[in-house]
Formats: C-alpha cells, sequence, structure tokens
C-alpha cells in the first residue's frame, strides 16, 4: 500500500511528537509499505537525518519529503496545509494518514470521490486540550476564545464524520469522541509503542542493585508530567537516589525543576541530564532500580495519553511506579506489572518507591511482568494495527 503521511512540524525535532511520527511510519515501511512523509524542513543546517538522529535503520521504502514553507506564521501553515490537500487529491498514496486535526479536516472537506481515503489519528480532543494546555504547560498564555474552542470543535467534527477510519491513542479518548459526536464504523484504539532493546533487557535485574538505588524518569519536565511531585518524593526518601532525563534548556520547565531541587536541598543526588538523543534514553535510565511514571490527573493525563516513556519502561523489565489514571491503566495491572499510585500526591509516590526499593522479590516480579507484556506495544505490533484500519479505510 502506498500511504501519504503529514506532519506540520519541523523535522527532524527533538520532542516525542517527531519521534511518534517517524516510528510510526518507519515500522509501516518495515512491513512492506510504500510511506512518504512530509513535514517542514529542518531548522538545523545542514539538515539532519531522521534516520541518524532518531536511531533508525535505513529503509527504502520511507521517504521524508520536506514542504517549502518560508517565515513562520498562517501562511507558512497554509502553504503546509494545501500541499497536503493537493497531494491527497492527486492521490499521491492509497490512503492519507496524519494526526494533524488541520490536515484532516481539510482532506475530509473534499468529496470522497475525488481524493484518497482519510486515516485521522486522534491525540485528544480538540476543544478541551486547547482550554487546559496553557495551564498544563505552565506558560503565560491566553486562555482560547470561544470562537476559537467552537472552531476547534466544528473542524473535529468534521474529520470525525467524514474520516473513513479514526484511530486513537486510547480507549477513553474512543468513547469520549463518540459521545461528544456520536458513535461511528471504523475506529480502532492503537497504544504508542517503543523499539525493543534486546542488549538492554537480555539480562532483568533480578533484585534491587546493591548500594544506593536510583529511581529514574524520562521525559519533557512540563507541569503535567508530575515531575515536581517525583522530585518532592524523593526529598522523602533520603538513601534513593533520583535521575531525570530530559529537559530542554531553551525552555523553563528545567529551571523550574532545579530549583524546586536546590529549595528541597536534595541536588546531591538528584542529576538532571538536559536534552538527550532518542536513541540514548533507554541506555541512560537502564542501570535503574525502578523507573517513574508520576503524571498528575488532568483530562489528557487521564484519558488521552499513550506516553512513548511507558513503552520505552516496560522495553527495559524494570519496576513501574506510574500514577493511577485511566490511561495509563489501559496499560498497566496494579500489583502485576506495575505499582500505581495517587496521582498528585508526592506521600504516595515516595511509598510506592519505597516498597519496589526495599522487596527484591517484588521489584523482580514486576520487572519480568512488566518486559513479558512489552511484545504487544513494539512499534512493529503498532504498525501492524495500525494497518488494519489502512485497511479498512481503503475499502470505504
Amino acid at each position: 500500500m502506498r500511504i501519504l503521511a503529514a506532519a506540520d512540524t519541523r523535522f527532524p525535532i527533538e520532542r516525542a511528537n517527531g519521534l511518534q511520527t517517524f516510528a510510526t511510519c518507519h515500522a509501516l515501511a518495515a512491513r512492506g509499505h510504500v510511506v512518504r512523509l512530509l513535514v517542514r524542513p529542518d531548522s538545523v543546517s545542514p539538515a539532519r537525518d531522521p534516520f541518524q538522529f532518531y536511531g533508525f535503520p535505513p529503509e527504502s521504502r520511507l521517504t521524508v519529503e520536506t514542504v517549502p514553507g518560508g517565515a513562520p506564521g498562517p501562511a507558512r501553515r497554509a502553504r503546509f496545509l494545501v500541499h497536503v490537500a493537493g497531494a491527497a487529491l492527486a492521490r499521491r498514496g492509497d490512503v492519507v494518514y496524519t494526526r494533524d486535526a488541520g490536515a484532516a479536516a481539510l482532506i475530509a472537506a473534499a468529496p470522497r470521490r475525488w481524493r484518497a481515503p482519510l486515516v485521522y489519528e486522534a491525540h485528544g480532543v480538540a476543544a478541551i486540550v486547547a482550554a487546559e494546555l496553557p495551564t498544563l504547560l505552565g506558560r503565560d498564555h491566553t486562555a482560547p476564545s470561544p470562537a476559537k474552542l467552537a472552531r476547534l470543535e466544528a473542524r473535529e467534527r468534521r474529520v470525525w464524520t467524514r474520516a473513513e477510519a479514526i484511530v486513537t491513542l486510547t480507549r477513553a479518548l474512543a468513547d469520549d469522541l463518540a459521545a461528544r459526536y456520536g458513535r461511528r464504523e471504523v475506529v480502532f484504539v492503537v497504544p504508542d509503542g517503543a523499539r525493543a532493546t534486546p542488549e538492554v533487557t537480555s539480562e532483568v535485574a533480578s533484585e534491587v542493585t546493591s548500594g544506593v538505588a536510583v529511581a529514574a524518569y524520562a521525559g519533557h519536565l512540563y507541569p503535567w508530567k508530575g515531575v515536581d511531585v517525583f522530585v518532592r518524593a524523593l526529598a522523602q526518601l533520603p538513601n534513593l537516589r533520583g535521575l531525570i532525563v530530559g529537559g530542554h534548556d531553551g525552555e523553563p520547565d528545567v529551571a523550574r525543576v532545579r530549583s524546586l531541587v536546590d529549595a528541597l536541598g536534595i541536588g546531591e543526588r538528584v542529576e538532571i541530564t538536559g536534552l538527550v538523543p532518542p536513541g540514548a534514553v533507554a541506555s541512560r535510565i537502564a542501570a535503574a532500580s525502578v523507573l517513574v511514571l508520576p503524571n498528575t490527573a488532568t483530562a489528557i493525563s487521564e484519558r488521552y495519553t499513550s506516553p512513548l516513556k511507558l513503552f520505552e519502561y516496560l522495553m527495559l523489565g524494570k519496576p513501574i511506579v506510574a500514577s493511577r489514571l485511566p490511561a495509563l491503566a489501559e496499560v498497566l495491572t496494579d500489583e502485576q506489572t506495575a505499582l500505581l499510585v495517587a496521582p498528585d500526591d508526592a506521600g504516595a509516590l515516595a511509598a510506592g518507591l519505597s516498597r519496589i526499593i526495599s522487596d527484591p522479590a517484588l521489584a523482580s516480579r514486576l520487572g519480568r511482568a512488566a518486559l513479558a507484556l512489552s511484545p504487544q506495544f513494539t512499534w512493529d505490533r503498532r504498525a501492524e494495527r495500525i494497518e488494519a484500519a489502512l485497511q479498512a479505510a481503503a475499502r470505504r
């Protein structure tokens, strides 16, 4: 099948959305499909090779095609959307696959007989995400106006009703969209994935490493990710070191977390690495005793998120302590594949971490259960699930 994918972002990009897009396209190509990924040009000169940047082997069936953009702003966005819509109308693919709601809405506006079938990957209810995001990111942004929320609602309704197939990251998101816009056929729940890391998981630790135990977190440092909760939990556990892999020096989040670490007087036992290449994250956290997923309770965390780090954690065969949230509970089972604790509660997180580091048998059991679960969440398994959506769309 010829798949036309689109992501209106500079490429490659350091954020998780770039890795998720590229890894999904790479896995589809590796399964025999011809994938053309339309993106914006890299912001670095000379442009970086996405295969090298994300640490994936060459794949001749995957082509990354840059769309000339120009200066940032509405005109650049419009040029990208027109280019993608034109490619769909020209049927440069047997099916169009995108998580870009604007591109999906523009394509969906055309009569079906004029365009390639459309598969849209939803990452949230647009109006809810737009309303929550400024607060969740801790940014000083103006809340979206009622008119903007209404536009987002109309756009999402059009895509929901007119796309040939819908993919959602969680069952909860699929249910929320159906409740908002009406039940429809051809909806596929497809969580994110991660690369299998045999060089790391070939030997699963049977007990917590002797000496000072290490709890690790990997990912962005936005407030809604719960890193502040993790830091406060570490302050309650003087025999536990903390490793935080992530953080962009050009953003305020690193400074916020470092200030909290300093204020709590735990700087000597907490390391914040800053930005790490995507392919190097697993090796940085592989030696940890326990891995942490401390998301706070928000609509995005509770119902929409499918964090890449969750699946990276599974691949490492380490015990996991995570927030007890419905979206995470679609993957993790409390006391079986992880310990789930109350979100936004540093004391509850500290208690979960303490259980792991003081009980080697529990740590080993949870780590092995996580590793046993991991084959369900490789990028290849994700591509296999998406194939069903692509094939259903092509048939319609």
